[in-house]
């Protein structure tokens, strides 16, 4: 197989949203390129596309989140949520758009609705705030009595009295603890109803009947629920974590006689649709294969973006009679072939104390070659979507190994949970068990094993080198946390908390936080091979904890790259700064690791 090129590997457009007008007739779908997102209407049976919300211009959701924009519904136009921080409509038609709020660039905003009956528009402040906009006055109000730290995901009951919301406090993240509250309308007031599960709940829904449907872990495993029972209670996960709003991993038909959810089969995605009869499920039918996200039911269509790791992101269709499938939008280079692009092979890798998930992406020739990739969060997981990422390194005839150590999502609370607490040990421990098994199976070898990750990722990666240096070759890391008492400090509001729950409370736990961060033994790094990548604009992980780090490395005697990009922020946005991302990186290996060689 040839090297597969680093710009084909940054090409294309991002896609994200899609959402079918009431009837089904109309889909519209959100496209980033070169960092500017627009709304794309597409209609379904002309195939006639036009852009609209493009000034200002659409602020997207991230990933498989959401909660950008939304129909409204008593007539043909959408708000959506654009670049200077306020909610605007805009006509399907075309035309300019109208601005709706006034709450300026600094402040976030997400999850606009629409009342069904087109008096209210509910949706969220900076994380923290539910407020209604009265569709006739303009007058605002604030919905919430804040007295939950988060709040997300508003919904409108189908009668337009009222409106739930996902809610959490700190310490505890979304996937830890967390409640559903619900409000009246139009005039708002005080909070009717605070529904609090056994452990965490998303994505809540009203049902005609004022049913509440959501996801919840209850017994385990994150299923859909309708009321107080799971509509399908299995082991396996029909959702992700919350990293941010707009969620949309299950959807009712129109007639309420069907649901569809995605399936998280160990990292593997399915799209399922079950029959419904008093909130239980009959027959469940697998329809497709692939990560599916932002499932959307109207008419007889159901609309999902979807991908998967020999299939570029797309937005399609299923024909619900038929369940027969269209791809309306492609993100990625066109120039993708099928057989550049593998299938991983999922496996399960035994360890004193139990059992940790992974997958293998396999080469045609690795000679001893291995790349062990860390997901961050560290409460997240790398689904076999598409990961054009893994498929330039396999390419250059490495294997790829993506481990779900414990504390990882897609296999159950339990394992998800297992991490309190022991963050910088558990996951660091799975990590050399994974090393040490994968060069007893012959899938590399340990001078040819490079260990990478960002974010959390990269904390794991920098513990686990420290701890067995031998096993790895060489370590490379994006924005890594090397110390952990900064970062509780320093981080984003959303995150700030988190080391509460993953190592200890502060002051308390101030010893665990130095004895578990990096940038304490420095002297462990003298043997390692080590780049470091980082944005100048980091709101997550401040940059500075990267340059302390490095700088303490080379003081106790190890080498160390370091190269910051000023204007980058917690991940890498620009085309130039992708290439330069991959240039660097193999030209590293290509020095430190004997066998990797340039393209």
């Amino acid at each position: 197989m040839a090297p597969i090129p680093a710009e084909r590997c940054i090409a294309g457009r991002d896609l994200s949203e899609p959402r079918l007008a009431p009837g089904g007739e109309v889909l519209v779908y959100a496209v980033a390129v070169a960092g500017t997102a627009t709304l794309v209407v597409h209609t379904l049976a002309t195939g006639g596309e036009r852009a609209i919300a493009t000034n200002p211009a659409l602020r997207p959701g991230r990933g498989t989140g959401g909660g950008a924009w939304c129909f409204r519904s008593d007539r043909p136009a959408v708000v959506y949520v654009a670049v200077d921080g306020n909610l605007h409509e805009q006509p399907l038609a075309g035309g300019p758009s109208v601005r709706l709020t006034d709450h300026g660039p600094e402040r976030a905003i997400s999850n606009p609705q629409l009342a069904p009956d087109g008096c209210a528009l509910v949706y969220v402040l900076d994380q923290a705030q539910v407020l209604s906009r009265d569709c006739r006055t303009g007058v605002v109000r604030r919905l919430d009595a804040g007295d939950a730290d988060f709040c997300l995901d508003p919904c409108i009951a189908p009668d337009s009295s009222s409106v739930v919301w996902h809610a959490w406090d700190v310490p505890d993240m979304p996937w830890d603890h967390s409640r559903v509250q619900r409000a009246a309308l139009p005039g708002g007031g005080a909070i009717a109803e605070v529904l609090r599960p056994a452990g965490s709940v998303q994505q809540p829904r009203v049902l005609p009947d004022g049913t509440i449907a959501w996801v919840r872990d209850d017994d385990g495993w994150l299923n859909v629920w309708v009321g107080d029972r799971p509509v399908v209670a299995e082991p396996f996960e029909h959702a992700g974590p919350t990293w941010g709003p707009g969620q949309c991993s299950y959807v009712f038909s129109p007639d309420g006689g069907h649901l569809a959810f995605t399936r998280n089969e160990h990292g593997f995605g399915r799209l399922c649709v079950a029959t419904i009869s008093g909130g239980i499920a009959g027959e469940v039918r697998e329809v497709a294969r692939g990560v599916h996200a932002q499932l959307s039911w109207q008419g007889d269509r159901l609309a999902a973006l979807r991908s998967g790791a020999r299939t570029p992101t797309e937005v399609v269709y299923y024909d619900t009679s038929t369940w027969q499938r269209t791809v309306v939008a492609v993100g990625p280079s066109p120039e993708w072939q099928r057989d550049e692009l593998a299938e991983p092979m999922a496996v399960e890798i035994d360890t004193a104390d139990g059992v940790v998930h992974a997958r293998l992406y396999a080469a045609d020739d690795p000679q001893g070659r291995l790349i062990i990739w860390l997901h961050g969060g560290p409460s997240d997981q790398w689904a076999v979507g598409f990961l054009p990422r893994i498929a330039f390194w396999r390419s250059r005839g490495w294997n790829i190994l993506v481990p779900d150590h414990r504390g990882s999502t897609g296999h159950g609370r339990e394992y998800q949970q297992a991490l309190r607490g022991r963050w910088g040990e558990l996951d660091v421990a799975d990590t050399v068990a994974v090393a040490r098994e994968a060069h007893r199976r012959g899938w590399g070898l340990p001078s040819c094993t490079v260990l990478m990750g960002g974010s959390a990722g990269g904390f794991t990666a920098l513990a686990a080198t420290a701890l067995e240096p031998t096993l790895f070759g060489a370590t490379v890391v994006s924005y890594p946390v090397t110390d952990l008492a900064d970062l509780a400090e320093r981080s984003h509001r959303f995150e700030r908390h988190y080391t509460v729950s993953l190592v200890g409370p502060l002051p308390a736990s101030a010893a665990e936080y130095r004895r578990r961060s990096p940038a304490y033994h420095a002297g462990r790094y003298r043997r390692a091979r080590l780049l470091i990548l980082h944005g100048e604009l980091d709101s997550v992980v401040p940059v500075e904890q990267s340059r302390v780090f490095a700088e303490r490395v080379r003081t106790a005697g190890g080498g160390v790259e370091l190269h910051v990009y000023p204007d980058e922020g917690h991940g890498f946005r620009q085309a130039a700064n992708q290439l330069d991302e991959y240039r660097r990186i193999e030209d590293f290996l290509a020095r430190c690791v004997p066998v990797a060689s340039r393209s």
